[in-house]
């Protein structure tokens, strides 16, 4: 029986291990993870991320050929393919600040994986690494080898939150990278075998190292690209009274281009896309590649800007203030169908908000108010660590409140925000929210869920990203 570990229990070593286990039932499954409290979540009834179709997997494999354990040791030693899904924040002091990524837990797991292996191992990168990981992670496990062989390969991660399941059971492709050596070939083969169980050959992908590593940055920096473009188009589109969804639609009609990912928005979140993008840069610049790394920064600077460009919008229209006025912010998750807020664009808003001395009043369907007010106190980046490593609960941003109804939070407000595109938002009775708000009653949309035409019929004054601007803004400047 083939023994599969995987170090790490988050958003990407649960489910996939999850999905291995339910497709391969021969194989034994053991995910791993020093976090206690992570643990006993995905061994009880309330799993620790929230992922459509992930508890039906896990309740028929778990105690079966799938187990969650702390004993990390014994389950590394014990293991024939290792996979591992280790946090890999971004730097936030010393060299390569702010860009490179941090692989203090990769390089703690490999000298653990060293330490306790009594057999050959086939170690593979799940989390999302800078290309050349897989040469550090090599040298400490050669170094420290005890005559034990080691074959590293690199198996990067392409799913997408809110769809992680279906992605899993039906890929567009799993791209496994290791060495061009007999042995390497060997490894490759092994962990080829594993998704084989139900995924077509054709869609098995094998390329050297730094192909695999450097195709999931590359995956990732070219869908951020695609939302940077459509949202610069957006700025334009409200200048020029076009239509961004109209414009976006005729775009995505062109076969070569396609049209996913090009809805305009308040800007992009997640945990990978900047985090890749800033990567991408670093290596450029390590290799000497200015001219490339800048592009690439543009990328992020037009995310920075929409974000920006919409708090303006909110504190231009309501008379260049937002002190002491009530601003409901619907959606704080960086898209619907996940409870993940990791860079999510709410941050950003709700901080610029708050700069202004606003008073905001919060509903997700899928977030907690502990989350949320966690989100708004940490550091850019600190959300990348263990969650043992975060400061501990940080102090509440008093002028922020949280409620469970979309009706408490825009109560008596005098602005909503929706910056999450849950489809519930698309079925609210805003004649009930548009009376109970303080007037005029401004609705700006950072994500086009509503029908601006029958918003303004209620009495809303509404901007929405990309679309030709409501009388009462077009006065107003763009930029604070």
């Amino acid at each position: 029986m083939v023994k599969i570990c995987c170090i790490g229990a988050g958003y990407v070593g649960g489910p996939t291990m999850a999905v291995i286990a339910l497709k391969c039932p021969s194989i034994e499954v053991v995910v791993v993870d020093i976090s206690t409290t992570r643990i006993a979540a995905w061994n009880s009834d309330q799993l620790p991320i929230y992922e459509p179709g992930l508890e039906d997997v896990v309740k028929e494999c778990r105690g079966r050929n799938l187990f969650f354990s702390v004993d990390v040791e014994k389950h590394v030693s014990e293991a024939d393919i290792i996979f591992v899904s280790v946090n890999t924040p971004t730097k936030t002091r010393g060299l390569g600040a702010g860009k490179a990524a941090d692989l203090t837990y990769w390089e703690s797991a490999a000298r653990m994986i060293a330490n306790v292996s009594k057999s050959d191992k086939i170690v593979v990168e799940k989390s999302t690494v800078p290309v050349k990981t897989a040469e550090a992670i090599e040298k400490i496990l050669t170094h420290n080898s005890k005559g034990i062989n080691y074959q590293i390969l690199s198996n990067p991660e392409f799913l997408a939150e809110g769809t992680a399941i279906s992605d899993l059971f039906n890929p567009d492709r799993v791209l496994i990278g290791g060495r061009e050596t007999p042995e390497g070939r060997k490894a490759v083969q092994a962990l080829k075998e594993v998704y084989a169980h139900w995924v077509p050959e054709d869609r098995i992908l094998t390329t050297n190292l730094w192909s695999a590593e450097l195709s999931k940055l590359a995956a990732n920096a070219f869908l951020a690209q695609r939302i940077s473009s459509v949202n610069a188009i957006s700025a334009l589109c409200e200048a020029t009274g076009a239509n961004v969804s109209e414009v976006a639609y005729s775009v995505g009609k062109d076969s070569r281009i396609g049209p996913k990912f090009l809805n305009a928005s308040v800007g992009f979140g997640g945990s990978c896309f900047q985090k890749d993008i800033l990567n991408l840069v670093y290596i450029c610049e390590c290799n000497g590649l200015p001219e490339v790394a800048n592009y690439w920064k543009q990328v992020i600077k037009i995310n920075d800007y929409q974000k920006s460009r919409f708090v303006n919008r909110v504190v231009s229209s309501m008379f260049n203030t937002v002190a002491g006025k009530k601003i409901a912010v619907l959606g704080f998750a960086f898209k619907k169908d996940t409870g993940d807020t990791r860079e999510t664009p709410a941050i950003d808003v709700c901080k610029g908000l708050l700069g202004d001395k606003a008073t905001i009043s919060i509903y997700d369907p899928q977030v907690t108010e502990d989350q949320i007010q966690r989100d708004l106190a940490m550091n850019k980046f600190d959300w990348d660590h263990p969650i043992h490593l975060q400061p501990m609960s940080p102090t509440a941003v008093k002028q922020v409140s949280v409620t469970w109804d979309a009706y408490e939070a825009t109560k008596g407000a005098h602005g909503v925000c929706i910056l999450t595109e849950w489809d519930e938002f698309k079925n609210l009775d805003y004649e009930k929210i548009y009376e109970n708000m303080q007037k005029p009653a401004f609705l700006f949309d950072g994500r086009n869920v509503v029908d601006p035409v029958k918003l303004r019929a209620i009495g809303f004054i509404v901007y929405a990203i990309g679309k030709p601007l409501d009388a009462w803004l077009k006065d107003l400047p763009a930029v604070a």
